[in-house]
Order: structure tokens, then C-alpha cells, then sequence
């Protein structure tokens, strides 16, 4: 699963509009991020870096680049 699609389904549990709404993009940017179409922006980072922090206390920043397996998942649990 690619990291932002990870983040989005498995971290903030959102759906692509929802998390759109954070980014503050569009739906179908957020599309384009998860086919790897086209990569976020230092700022839009930054603000779903923010929104999954504060919904997940065991948020690890290097989720934004390799999403984890679900092995290293439960060791955060």
C-alpha cells in the first residue's frame, strides 16, 4: 500500500474527501497521490503530518515515506 493511502485508510480511517478536506486539495488530487501520479506538497504534508498526529499516539513521520507492514503496526499498538 502506498504511505499516503496508508495514512488515510489505516491511520485517520478517512475517505478520500474527508482526507482531501485536510489537505486542503481536491478529491481526485488525493487520487493522484494514492496512484502516485503526483506527490504532495511540503505544506500539504505538513498538515496531514499534523491531522495524524493528533489522532494517533503512536505516529511515526517516517509513515509519510514507506508505509509500515502490518507486523511493525502492532508493535506501535
Amino acid at each position: 500500500m502506498k504511505p499516503l493511502a496508508h495514512i488515510r485508510k489505516n491511520v485517520l480511517d478517512l475517505s478520500q474527501a474527508e482526507f482531501a478536506r485536510i489537505a486542503g486539495v481536491s478529491q481526485g488530487t488525493v487520487s493522484r497521490w494514492e496512484k502516485g501520479e503526483l506527490s504532495p506538497s511540503l505544506p500539504e504534508l505538513l498538515l496531514i503530518r499534523a491531522a495524524a498526529k493528533a489522532r494517533s499516539p503512536n505516529w511515526d513521520d517516517c509513515w509519510l515515506f514507506d508505509a509500515p507492514s502490518q507486523q511493525d503496526m502492532s508493535a506501535h499498538a
